[in-house]
C-alpha cells in the first residue's frame, strides 16, 4: 500500500464534489501524488530544491551532516566540475561560466557563446558543493548537459548573448495560474508570494515534509505545464541526460545507491520520462557528441541584482533572501557548510548513518492546517523602522519619528491583511515605501532601494587571484608599480609622470591596450594621447578595472597575455569576410602603436592590399585616403625606406581608382565624398605611384572618360581636369560665369559649389578660385534668389564637406580687408584691371650692336616665325649698374685678378 493512499482518495473525493464528477481534476490531484510517491520510492535520494531559496539550504545543510553521503549528484554542466575548486578563492555571488569565441559547428553569428551558473551563499548547491569539496572522500558528480549541449539544443535561431542556468528552477509556467496566485496571496509578485506560503512554512520543517512538498509543487508545476510548450521538451531531455549520467556513474564506481543524494530543481524531480530511476527500462538514448568549439571555463564575479535581473526575479529578492538566510542560521543554530582552505587529506571517522525508516504521509498534516506563524518580533521590526528614516533622511528625504512610527504600524496592517503574524521584509518596504516616499525622489535613491540597502543591499562577488586566468594575474602584476590595488571595486586616479618615473612606460603601454580591449570605463584617459607620431610627457588615468572583473576574465578566455589577445583580435578583424581596406589600415595602426611587431605589421598590410584590389566599391574611399596619409608621413619621418606593402597599397591603390572612376562618376549610390576622396588618392599619391611605375596617362584617360550629370560630380570633373592641365582658369571661370547667368541652374548652384569644395582635397590650388566663385554669387544674385539659396548652401556645406570649410575661411580672411572701413574701398583682385607691362628697353652691348649692324639675319628669323616687328633704340653701352660697383669697389676684382695671374 502507498503511505499517500489515503491523500489520494481525499484529492479524488474532492475533486468529485467540487468538479460534479471526476474529470481532468481528478487526474491532476491524484498525478501529483503519484509524482510524490514515485520521487520518493527512488533507492536514489532525491533531493528537490529551489535556487536562492533559503528554506531549500537550510534543508540541505541538516541533510547532509545526517545523512553524510559519499557521492552527490548535481544538477549542473557536466563540463563545469574542475572550476567549482576555485570557488576557494572567491566571494559569493559568482556565476560559473563557459565562454567559446572560436566556433566550430555552431553558425558563426552565433558568437561568442556565453553560458553562466549563478552560485549564491543562500542557496542549497552551494551547501553541497562546499560539503563535497571540504569532506574527504566524497565525489561530486554533475550530471546536466555541458555548455556545448545547451547550445545544441536551443532553437536555430540566434540566441542571447547569455544563457543563464538556474538550478532548480521552480515557478508556474501556467500565466494564469500565477496571476491567480497572487491576486488571492494579495502580493505584487511571485517572490513574495514563495516567501509567504513556501519559504516561512519549510524553514523549520522536517526534512520528510520538506521533501515531500518540494516534489508536489513541482508536480503541480509541470503537469500544469503546456505540453506542446518547447522548454519542456528541453527539460525532458535534460532529464534523460542527468538520468543516463548517474546510471555510467553508478555502474563505472560501484558506488551503492542509498549512499548517494542527487541534487536537482523540485521540477526535475517530479519527472515522468521512461528514463527516470535506476530501475528503469533504460530505453537506449545516447547522448550527442559535443561539436569542435573550444570552450574556456572559469569563475567570474556577479551580483544579486545580476541575478534578479538575469531570472526575471523581483528587485531586492535574491538580497532578502539573503537576509532571511543569514537570521534563520543564527536563529536556528544550523551548522551550514562554509568553503574555506585547503581539502583535508585524510577521512575523519564517523558512525554510519541509520537506516532510513520508511516512508509516511506528511503532505496530509501540512496541506489541512494552518501554517505555525512566527510571532511578532517588535525589536527586529522597530531596528528596521528607526533604521530606514536614518538612511532616508541621509538620502535628502524630511523624515521623522512620526514616520518610524508609521512604517511601524502600517508594516503589522499589511501583514494583518496578508494573513500574516510577523510582518515579512516585503511588508515593511511596502509600508515604507507607503510612509516615506514623497512626490519626486530628492536623491539618487527612492525608498524601495535604501529598504533593499537596510536588508542587505545588493552584494557583489569577487573572484580572487588564485582563481584569476593567467592574462588577468598578468595585468595585475604589470600594474602594481601604479601604487594603487586595481583589484578593488574602486575607480582609481593614477598620474604618470614619464620624466620622473620612467619604469611607468609599460604600465602606460598596457593601459593603451586595455583600452582597445576592454569596455568603457575600465580605464579612461584623462590626459595624454598615443597615437602615430605622438607620445605624452604625462598621463593621467582612471583606472576602474575591479568593477570590471568579469570582462577581465572573459578577456583572460582568448589568450595568455594583452598582446596575444590584441593581435588574435586585430588578424580576426581583417581576416572578417566584411573587412575593408580602411578596416585593414585601421588595424596597421593600432599595430604600430601598440603592438610595434614590425612582422605583424606586414602581415596586416599586406592584407591590406589584398582588400584594395578586391573591393568593387568606393565607400570607404575617405577613410582609406585618411589612413593612408597618416601611415605615409608616419613612415617617412621614422623610417628610412617605406615598406614594401605601402608601396604596393599605393600603386594598387592608383590603378584600382582610376579603374573605377568613370564608373563612380556617374554610378547613383556613390557620393561626391566618396568621388572626391579618390580623385584626392590619385592627385596626392601620382608622384609616388609615378615614381614605382604607375602611368599617368591612366590617369588622364579615366578622366577623359568620365561623364557625370550630378552637380556636385560635374564640379568635381571640371577640378580634376583643371588638376591635370586640361582646363584653363578661363575656361573653368567662364562656365561658373555661365553656371550663374543661368536662372535654371541657380538653385542647384549649392551642389556645385558643394563639390568644387569637396575638389579642394584634390586640387588645393583651387582655394582661391572657390572664394571668388562664392563672392561673386553673393554680389551678383538677386535677393529674391539668394536668401531662398542661402540656407540650403549652409547644410549642403555642412552635410558633405565641413571638414574644408575652414580652408576657405582662411583663403578668405588672407583675401578680404582687415577692417570694416577698408571694405567700402577694396576691389577684388581677381576683377581689377591687369597693370601694362612695360617694354623693357634693351641694354647696349656687343651683341645688340652687333644684331643691330647686321639685321639681315634677325628679320629672316622673324619672318619664318611670322613675327611682324620693328627694331627699338639700344640704350646706352656704358658698363651698367654692375659696373659701376666694380668701379667704386675695386678690391674684390683686384684680389681675383692677382689669384689668377700666372706665376
Amino acid at each position: 500500500m502507498s503511505p499517500f493512499a489515503a491523500l489520494r482518495e481525499q484529492l479524488h473525493a474532492a475533486a468529485e464534489t467540487f468538479a460534479d464528477g471526476p474529470g481532468a481534476l481528478s487526474g491532476i490531484l491524484s498525478g501529483l501524488v503519484d509524482d510524490v510517491d514515485r520521487a520518493l520510492a527512488e533507492p536514489l535520494e532525491i533531493f528537490p530544491v529551489c535556487h536562492h531559496s533559503p528554506a531549500s539550504a537550510l534543508a540541505m545543510a541538516r541533510r547532509l551532516r545526517e545523512k553524510q553521503p559519499e557521492v552527490v549528484y548535481l544538477e549542473l554542466c557536466e563540463d563545469l566540475r574542475p572550476v567549482l575548486d576555485e570557488l576557494r578563492n572567491c566571494r559569493l555571488p559568482v556565476a560559473l561560466q563557459a565562454f567559446a569565441t572560436e566556433l566550430d559547428g555552431f553558425p558563426e553569428g552565433w558568437g561568442p557563446l556565453n553560458v553562466v551558473a549563478p552560485i549564491t551563499e543562500a542557496s542549497a548547491e552551494y551547501q553541497a558543493i562546499a560539503y563535497a569539496l571540504d569532506t574527504p572522500g566524497v565525489e561530486l558528480v554533475l550530471v546536466d548537459r555541458s555548455a556545448d549541449h545547451v547550445y545544441q539544443w536551443l532553437p536555430q535561431e540566434r540566441p542571447d548573448e547569455s544563457v543563464g542556468i538556474e538550478i532548480g528552477d521552480l515557478r508556474p509556467r501556467f500565466a494564469e495560474l500565477e496571476r491567480h496566485l497572487l491576486h488571492h496571496a494579495k502580493v505584487r509578485h511571485w517572490s513574495e508570494w514563495w516567501d509567504q506560503y513556501v519559504e516561512q512554512p519549510l524553514s523549520g520543517a522536517d526534512y520528510a515534509t520538506y521533501r515531500q512538498v518540494m516534489v508536489l509543487i513541482g508536480s503541480l508545476f509541470r503537469r500544469l505545464t503546456p505540453e506542446d510548450s518547447p522548454r519542456l521538451a528541453g527539460d525532458e531531455e535534460r532529464e534523460r541526460h542527468m538520468w543516463t549520467r548517474m546510471r555510467e556513474h553508478l555502474a563505472a564506481s560501484g558506488a551503492d545507491p542509498g549512499r548517494c543524494l542527487y541534487v536537482c530543481g523540485a521540477f526535475h524531480a517530479a519527472s515522468r520520462v521512461e528514463e527516470f530511476g535506476l530501475h528503469a527500462a533504460e530505453p537506449a538514448y545516447e547522448v550527442t557528441p559535443r561539436t569542435g568549439t573550444t570552450w574556456q571555463y572559469g569563475i567570474v564575479p556577479a551580483s544579486h541584482s545580476a541575478v534578479e535581473a538575469q531570472f526575471g526575479l523581483a528587485p531586492g529578492s535574491v538580497s532578502i533572501a539573503a537576509a532571511t538566510y543569514a537570521k534563520a542560521v543564527t536563529r536556528g543554530g544550523v551548522k551550514t557548510y562554509q568553503l574555506k582552505g585547503r581539502q583535508a587529506t585524510t577521512r575523519p571517522r564517523k558512525a554510519a548513518p541509520a537506516a532510513e525508516g520508511p516512508v509516511t504521509d506528511r503532505l496530509t498534516g501540512f496541506l489541512s492546517s494552518p501554517p505555525a506563524l512566527d510571532a511578532l518580533d517588535e525589536a527586529e521590526l522597530l531596528g528596521w523602522c528607526v533604521d530606514i528614516v536614518r538612511l532616508a533622511r541621509r538620502n535628502g528625504y524630511l523624515a521623522s519619528t512620526a514616520d518610524a512610527i508609521a512604517v511601524f504600524e502600517t508594516s503589522i496592517l499589511l501583514a494583518g491583511m496578508r494573513n500574516r503574524a510577523r510582518p515579512t521584509p516585503y511588508d515593511f518596504q511596502d509600508a515604507a515605501v507607503t510612509c516615506i516616499e514623497k512626490d519626486a525622489v530628492p536623491g539618487r535613491r527612492d525608498v524601495a532601494q535604501l529598504c533593499e540597502i537596510l536588508l542587505g543591499g545588493d552584494r557583489i562577488g569577487e573572484v580572487g587571484y588564485a582563481a584569476l586566468p593567467p592574462l588577468a594575474q598578468d595585468v595585475y602584476d604589470r600594474l602594481e608599480p601604479l601604487g594603487v590595488d586595481v583589484r578593488k571595486r574602486a575607480v582609481h586616479r593614477v598620474l604618470l609622470d614619464f620624466g620622473t618615473d620612467p619604469d611607468l612606460e609599460p604600465c602606460s603601454h598596457l593601459l593603451w591596450m586595455l583600452r582597445r580591449l576592454m569596455p568603457d570605463g575600465a580605464v579612461r584617459p584623462i590626459m595624454g594621447n598615443r597615437a602615430l607620431g605622438e607620445r605624452s610627457r604625462q598621463e593621467s588615468w582612471d583606472v576602474a578595472i575591479g568593477h570590471h572583473q568579469r570582462a577581465l576574465i572573459e578577456l583572460g578566455y582568448e589568450g595568455v597575455t594583452v598582446e596575444q589577445v590584441l593581435e588574435q583580435r586585430l588578424r580576426k578583424m581583417v581576416t572578417d569576410p566584411e573587412a575593408t581596406a580602411a578596416v585593414a589600415l585601421e588595424a596597421v595602426e593600432e599595430s604600430i602603436v601598440l603592438l610595434g611587431s614590425r612582422r605583424f605589421t606586414e602581415e596586416l598590410g599586406a592584407r591590406a592590399v589584398e582588400l584594395l584590389a578586391a573591393e568593387r566599391t568606393v565607400d570607404d574611399a575617405p577613410d582609406v585616403l585618411r589612413r593612408i596619409r597618416r601611415l605615409l608621413t608616419h613612415y617617412r619621418s621614422a623610417e628610412p625606406a617605406l615598406p614594401a606593402w605601402v608601396e604596393r597599397f599605393v600603386t594598387t591603390g592608383y590603378a584600382h581608382y582610376c579603374t573605377l572612376l568613370p564608373s563612380a562618376f556617374v554610378a547613383d549610390d556613390t557620393g561626391v565624398r566618396q568621388v572626391a576622396a579618390m580623385l584626392g588618392f590619385l592627385s596626392g599619391m601620382e608622384s609616388l605611384a609615378i615614381s614605382l611605375g604607375c602611368d599617368r596617362a591612366q590617369l588622364e584617360l579615366a578622366v577623359k572618360q568620365s561623364h557625370p550629370e550630378t552637380p556636385g560630380k560635374v564640379a568635381l570633373l571640371w577640378a580634376a581636369r583643371f588638376q591635370l592641365g586640361l582646363l584653363s582658369s578661363a575656361e573653368l571661370r567662364a562656365r561658373c560665369a555661365e553656371l550663374l547667368a543661368n536662372p535654371l541652374v541657380v538653385p542647384s548652384f549649392p551642389q556645385y559649389l558643394s563639390g568644387f569644395v569637396q575638389a579642394l582635397e584634390p586640387a588645393p590650388a583651387l582655394t582661391p578660385f572657390v572664394v571668388e566663385l562664392i563672392s561673386d554669387a553673393f554680389a551678383t544674385l538677386p535677393d529674391s534668389v539668394l536668401l531662398p539659396w542661402l540656407p540650403k548652401l549652409i547644410t549642403t556645406l555642412k552635410d558633405e564637406a565641413a571638414e574644408l570649410v575652414p580652408v576657405l575661411v582662411r583663403e578668405a580672411g588672407r583675401t578680404f580687408p582687415g577692417t570694416l572701413a577698408a571694405v567700402d574701398a577694396w576691389t577684388p583682385p581677381w576683377t581689377a584691371a591687369p597693370a601694362p607691362t612695360p617694354v623693357p628697353t634693351p641694354a647696349g652691348g656687343p651683341v645688340t650692336n652687333l644684331l643691330t649692324a647686321h639685321p639681315a639675319t634677325t628679320d629672316a628669323l622673324a619672318a619664318l616665325l611670322g613675327c611682324d616687328g620693328t627694331w627699338q633704340a639700344t640704350g646706352a653701352t656704358g658698363p651698367g649698374p654692375a659696373g659701376d660697383l666694380l668701379t667704386r669697389h675695386p678690391a674684390a676684382s683686384d684680389a681675383l685678378a692677382a689669384l689668377l695671374a700666372p706665376r
